[in-house]
């Protein structure tokens, strides 16, 4: 049995649903279309049983997202899969459980990245996930009242988080019985090697780590309910610069932009996408910069000359993105349909500090090379430890440079095509070391793709001959209706919307896909055994910010 539709005309490559639903046979109640990818609706008691299937049996390997929404009848979570071979072709599995008992069986054992956006969802939401392996609160403290997401959730009744005492993780299980020196140590949420408040309850056996629970939700601040109070055509697009806050404004609002066109059927001109493109490019080169820069920082314990140059050289491409958007870090440069303004004037003269600026940035890379890659200390801290293999990072959901570090060829700028990439002559890096190093390595050697697709965009826009369209045509108010998943390639991997529209200027349902929140749950394996030094190492390695796994 083929699931693969054959293309008709100028129809892509897609799946044959029909032959889905029938590998399905009896788990499939009903088919619901999405503006993404059809949805089928299962049994809550499935779960598992269908997410296997579908892994084993479809090839679908990457658990991308976990939504999870209240009605006024009954509960629904989602499940949103992809391929990381072809990640244009998706499947949302909905399940549906009664008000009165919000009970579904979690689909953990099938993917460990369920693991988090499951207790995310019991957290907000309120549905409980039966068999999960920890089922807890995620962003709130244990002893909050209520689920802030539920249709009844009463907001000004008064919540006590008394202090207690940490009790030892380690408590009860047999397999460390017999360490009766093991010690439970607090790292952050106050601490610089943490990258942001995240709090790490982290347990050693002398200088060796046997157990961390990374501790999140110091930096909650309800974007997704502030997005759902907002208009898409005004109020939302300021939102996304405050989640990967560091420098990745643009590719945040590339996110939200790619799923809210999509779900408005709104088009974006050519010129627009490749100034989009250029300044998305020139965002991913500054949180590189800053990820390598404070990379070095832990693994060094001082400022190094490696941060400082991080830091300066990252300053001089925001010196090119205040002069194109008019901000330093809360760019707010795109719009639906296109950007807010074109480049700024003498035109001529900006793209030829934009081309000079990339032509000498081969040379300072090679600067990072010669002190990084080819310093003997670093190999010693970072070669062979974090050690995350590709179908454990599969697993977990893992993407962006994390995921290509550990050898799996999956980029959405090339794999499922938007903006202006398909246009330019650029490679997806990746690395199979898997390791530490093999995250750095990936960062520099992307960033030297990055400044390449920055000076195609800067000849292709100095080239430009005709009309300079930098919006099309965009409804006053925009009043979309539907359920949509869209995804764009943001500095840390994966960065998705989800949005249901009900008609109204304002979405029924807006949720994020954070990459760092993915890439974070698997600190749980990368650090158990290690060396708590190289613990702190790992965590840099991933290249989280709190304001994106937050949320």
């Amino acid at each position: 049995m083929s699931l693969q539709r054959q293309p008709v005309g100028e129809t892509p490559d897609g799946l044959d649903y029909d032959a889905l639903a029938e590998l399905l046979d009896g788990y499939v109640l009903d088919r619901e279309q999405h503006l993404n990818c059809e949805a089928f609706v299962i049994r809550p008691d499935d779960v598992a049983a269908v997410l296997s299937t579908l892994r084993d049996r479809a090839a679908f390997d990457h658990l991308s997202l976990v939504t999870a929404q209240e009605y006024r009848d009954r509960y629904e979570s989602i499940y949103h899969l992809k391929k990381y071979d072809d990640p244009t072709q998706e499947l949302s599995l909905v399940v549906p459980t009664p008000r009165d008992q919000p009970h579904s069986q979690s689909g953990a054992d099938v993917f460990d990245t369920a693991i988090w956006h499951e207790r995310e969802a019991y957290d907000l939401v309120g549905i409980e996930y039966d068999d999960h392996p920890d089922l807890r609160r995620i962003l709130l403290p244990e002893t909050w009242q209520g689920h802030p997401l539920s249709l009844d959730y009463n907001q000004d009744k008064p919540q006590i988080v008394p202090l207690r005492e940490h009790a030892n993780p380690m408590e009860g299980r047999t397999d460390v019985a017999d360490r009766s020196d093991t010690m439970f140590i607090n790292i952050g949420p106050h601490h610089p090697a943490t990258h942001g408040v995240l709090h790490l309850k982290t347990v050693v056996d002398g200088e060796q780590v046997v157990d961390i629970d990374p501790d999140i939700g110091y930096l909650h601040r309800c974007e997704e309910q502030m997005c759902q109070q907002s208009t898409y055509r005004h109020q939302i697009m300021p939102y996304p610069d405050r989640w990967d806050y560091v420098s990745a404004g643009i590719l945040n609002e590339w996110a939200y932009a790619r799923a809210a066109e999509s779900l408005a059927d709104i088009d974006v001109p050519v010129y627009a996408q490749v100034l989009r493109t250029m300044s998305a490019e020139l965002c991913r080169i500054c949180a590189h910069l800053l990820a390598i820069g404070t990379f070095a920082l832990d693994i060094y314990g001082e400022f190094t000359a490696i941060f400082m140059y991080a830091v300066t050289d990252r300053e001089r491409i925001q010196n090119l993105l205040e002069e194109l958007t008019g901000q330093r870090l809360m760019f707010n440069y795109l719009r639906l349909g296109g950007v807010a303004w074109g480049l700024p004037e003498p035109r001529a003269e900006y793209l030829e500090t934009v081309r000079s600026v990339m032509a000498e940035f081969p040379d300072r890379l090679e600067e990072y090379h010669n002190l990084l890659t080819s310093n003997e200390l670093f190999q010693m801290r970072v070669l062979d430890t974090g050690v995350l293999p590709a179908e454990t990072a599969k697993s977990y959901g893992a993407t962006g440079p994390v995921a290509r570090g550990s050898g799996i060829d999956y980029d959405l700028r090339r794999d499922d095509p938007y903006g202006y990439y398909d246009e330019l002559d650029w490679e997806v890096v990746t690395d199979d070391g898997g390791d530490n190093f093999s995250r750095a390595l990936v960062r520099l050697q992307e960033m030297e793709q990055s400044a390449r697709i920055v000076r195609q965009c800067v000849d292709v826009l100095a080239d430009w001959s005709g009309e300079r369209e930098i919006q099309s045509d965009v409804p006053r108010t925009v009043k979309p209706g539907g359920e949509v998943y869209r995804a764009v390639e943001g500095a840390k991997g994966e960065l998705g919307i989800y949005i249901r529209a009900d008609g109204t200027d304002t979405p029924a349902r807006f949720k994020i896909r954070s990459p760092a929140f993915s890439n974070l749950q698997t600190l749980e394996v990368l650090a158990e055994g290690e060396y708590i030094a190289d613990m702190i190492a790992t965590l840099g390695s991933l290249d989280i910010v709190l304001g994106e796994v937050d949320r």
